[in-house]
């Protein structure tokens, strides 16, 4: 499993990581705003000796900077929960999601350590003209087996927004919504808060 998630969560940084070259950019549709974003942040990381050695000060400003305004992580917190989610106040909803964000980093920030060669297909796009949420479906390309990697994407009055991914059949929301659900069954939610800091922590403590 720890693999299956890792997998998950490299994808997830992987829309702003993995590049194919020749590729013409709109922002304004799903498909021209993944290949975008993967080639500026690709262009940074390209330059940057820490990010590549997992330094996470570098790694959380590069999330910021370039990811954070592309994706709704918001959403992707609120999914992992279900039906939790409603009863955490505002307050412990924001909390929850930078923990959430947080830990994801601190776990698979090593990753970006990895990145080589990799190569992304992107298959075709298809959308009716008023859709509002869509999959952008790619494959990556390395040394091993292809993966598959689709990503779900949500139109806002923002423009489009990323808040899942799916790597092999398995999407990130899913992959976490169970472990969060037990976490609230224990000990409601601020139990789900204290795990998200306690494994923040001793991640942390063990860097």
């Amino acid at each position: 499993m720890r693999v299956s998630l890792f997998k998950v969560f490299f994808a997830f940084l992987g829309l702003f990581i993995w590049s194919s070259s020749g590729i013409a950019q709109n922002t304004n549709t799903p498909d021209g705003l993944v290949k975008f974003v993967v080639e500026d942040v690709m262009t940074v990381i390209k330059n940057d000796k820490a990010i590549q050695s997992g330094d996470l000060r570098k790694i959380n400003a590069l999330v910021d900077q370039k990811i954070l305004p592309y994706s709704d992580f918001q959403k992707t917190t609120q999914l992992s929960m279900g039906r939790n989610w409603s009863k955490a106040s505002p307050q412990q909803q924001a909390q929850i999601t930078q923990e959430f964000k947080t830990l994801l980093i601190r776990i698979y920030g090593g990753a970006l350590a990895q990145i080589k060669d990799q190569k992304v297909q992107y298959k075709p796009f298809r959308a009716a003209a008023d859709d509002t949420d869509v999959i952008v479906k790619t494959v990556v390309i390395g040394k091993g087996d292809p993966i598959q990697l689709d990503y779900r994407l949500e139109k806002t009055a923002n423009g489009w927004k990323v808040y899942d991914i799916n790597i092999l059949g398995a999407w990130l929301v899913e992959s976490y919504r169970n472990q969060f659900n037990d976490q609230v069954s224990k000990g409601g939610i601020d139990g789900l808060i204290q795990f998200l800091q306690q494994r923040n922590n001793a991640l942390s403590a063990a860097k």
